[in-house]
């Protein structure tokens, strides 16, 4: 079986990832399940960027296939902040409730089309004869006018989608994966991973 690394150290992700890719004969391991505590830094001016460099990291310290996403949320009223610092937006330790609170506030006097928003989501694989892979994923919505759902993570609870009538924390785990940005983006580069392994 092969073994694939996934950068990151996020267990939610990892659960969506794994669900997404179980159909696949591998061995999908975080950084965590590998201890590695090097920090790589995401200097890029794009999700593509670092997406990239954190792939393209890992598998030279490793020497073995490294996926690495990068994700994040585009409020359009915001100028499509958080966007690339949705992680860092706020401070690295700043908790998603005051994040989420934070962006419904500014959004205060703003309705309807104005409120779009989406999350962009761009896996990165490294290989390491140095071959590198992207595949994007995008899923469009609108900033919700309070917190609601308690499934998912991150900017979830504020990101609502018409069509389901409900924050993306509020759709079950299946559905999410099914729709999410992350869940396009790895279903795209699974036929890539499926040549490699």
């Amino acid at each position: 079986m092969k073994r694939i690394i996934f950068a990151t150290t996020n267990e939610g992700k990892m659960d969506e990832i794994r669900a997404i890719l179980k159909d696949l004969n591998i061995e999908l391991l975080s950084l965590k399940d590998i201890n590695f505590n090097f920090n790589i830094e995401e200097n890029g001016s794009s999700f593509e960027e670092n997406a990239i460099i954190k792939a393209k990291t890992v598998m030279e310290m490793t020497g073995e296939i490294v996926l690495a996403d990068d994700s994040g949320l585009e409020v359009d009223y915001l100028d499509k902040a958080p966007g690339i610092y949705s992680a860092r937006f706020l401070g690295e330790d700043t908790p998603y409730s005051v994040k989420n609170q934070y962006i419904i506030d500014q959004l205060a006097n703003v309705y309807g089309e104005d409120r779009s928003a989406r999350f962009v989501c761009i896996i990165a694989m490294a290989l390491p004869s140095g071959e590198i892979h992207t595949r994007r994923g995008t899923i469009e919505g609108y900033i919700a006018d309070h917190i609601s759902g308690v499934n998912g993570f991150g900017y979830d609870p504020i990101f609502y989608l018409p069509e389901y009538q409900c924050t993306t924390a509020e759709l079950s785990a299946e559905q999410k994966n099914e729709i999410s940005h992350r869940g396009i983006a790895l279903r795209a580069i699974k036929e890539v991973i499926a040549r490699h392994i």
